[in-house]
């Protein structure tokens, strides 16, 4: 069975190559969305709306010989249909049309090979704040639950005010209309469901590079001792050997120092972090929106939620809790292969415990002693001023033989 997939705009099936419409008018079944099937109200053959269900019906096609075309807005290789089907039967042949993409950026007549390209098409904006901050182009393809107000209102919240907002509505048809808008302008805009999303930065912000200054995260007062210090995060994130799209766990987060750089350097993956004081809390939140970290944050006292989360590549424990037994019990159990547990402990009791728990778990332990100073000035002259101790404890699982 050989299956064509056809990209088509809207300005319809007139617009097509006439090769491609007679393989349209043809063929035994033609597949779709609602919108690319209405361009063909004269189709006599076999009408199959694709929406619900995609596998069931792929599987179907395989149990026949039926010559179908599957139409597909625009590129069906760019977050369309025309993957999925490569993937899942041998015979597919893919025809693309313009893009929304191409056509939003000719519109606008900006080049689009610079740009970073996200779909928030039928997913969440959760992590989208890290996702593109510091790109100066982004483009977002949309849907009816992900609007451009809802964008906008988004990206306000984490005081992405450098972005102006581009929304190219129908592009191709009759209705076709281009905008450009600030964020608070974008807030109660109401868009056509079909449309497409380009920011532009106004002025470029530099992006905060690994290592944020103490100063930069709020902190419960007078204890700013709680906040993991910026030469241990820093050794602290480097052990756990973050990926793009890493799944990271970080228990007693506090002030969310740790999981807001994660989730920078994991802007593909998520950060789940947990913090049983509820003004910790708090301030964790104000902190993320401040420095852009989207984070699953959770106020309890681990291992409480723990259940509810995916299994992690990554996780970082700030404090235990007095659990530490259950706690490393359940990290290593649901820690992915691969994956690494790095554990700061104040103490020499702390060490000596999480050391023999990891032992009695068949972990491979590296433990980093980090007796730091920072320099401060005194009169006109430089001191040095000790920074507490910590045993910076990183632990993996052992691989198999």
């Amino acid at each position: 069975m050989t299956i064509k997939v056809i990209g088509i705009g809207e300005d319809g099936g007139e617009a097509l190559h006439p090769t491609y419409r007679e393989w349209i008018m043809n063929s035994s079944r033609l597949a779709g969305g609602h919108r690319q099937l209405a361009f063909f109200p004269e189709y006599k053959g076999e009408k199959v709306v694709l929406e619900g269900g995609l596998r069931k019906t792929i599987d179907a096609w395989r149990e026949d010989e039926k010559d179908t075309v599957v139409l597909a807005s625009g590129d069906p290789l760019f977050y369309g249909i025309g993957a999925y089907l490569a993937k899942k039967l041998p015979e597919v042949h893919i025809y693309p049309s313009m893009s929304s993409i191409q056509l939003a950026f000719a519109k606008i007549k900006e080049s689009w090979h610079d740009a970073s390209f996200v779909s928030v098409h039928g997913r969440s904006l959760k992590g989208l704040a890290q996702r593109i901050d510091g790109k100066k182009k982004v483009c977002l393809l949309t849907d009816k639950e992900n609007t451009p107000a809802v964008i906008a209102r988004y990206l306000d919240r984490f005081g992405m005010d450098e972005y102006r907002m581009c929304i190219a509505e129908v592009l191709g048809g009759e209705k076709e209309k281009v905008t450009w808008l600030s964020l608070p302008e974008a807030f109660e805009y109401e868009a056509d469901p079909l449309n497409v999303v380009i920011l532009k930065t106004e002025h470029r912000r530099k992006k905060q590079p690994l290592g944020y200054p103490d100063h930069m995260f709020m902190q419960r007062k007078p204890d700013k001792g709680l906040i993991t210090k910026k030469e241990v995060r820093v050794l602290s994130l480097a052990a756990l050997q973050l990926q793009k799209d890493s799944t990271v766990w970080d228990i007693g987060t506090c002030t969310g120092s740790v999981a807001i750089e994660a989730a920078h350097m994991a802007s593909e993956g998520e950060v789940y972090a947990i913090e049983k004081n509820a003004d910790d809390v708090e301030f964790a939140r104000e902190n993320s929106y401040k420095l852009r970290a989207d984070l699953n944050l959770y106020h309890g006292k681990a291992p409480e939620y723990l259940d509810e989360w995916p299994d992690p590549d990554a996780i970082f424990l700030g404090g235990t809790g007095g659990n530490i037994r259950e706690l490393l019990t359940i990290c290593v159990n649901r820690l992915r292969l691969g994956g690494r547990i790095v554990l700061n402990a104040a103490t020499i009791e702390t060490l000596h415990e999480a050391m023999s728990l990891f032992k009695q778990l068949d972990c491979e332990v590296e433990i980093t002693m980090s007796h730091l100073a920072r320099s401060k000035p005194i009169l006109h002259m430089t001191r040095f001023e000790g920074l507490n101790p910590v045993y910076i404890m990183t632990a993996s699982k052992k691989e198999e033989t």
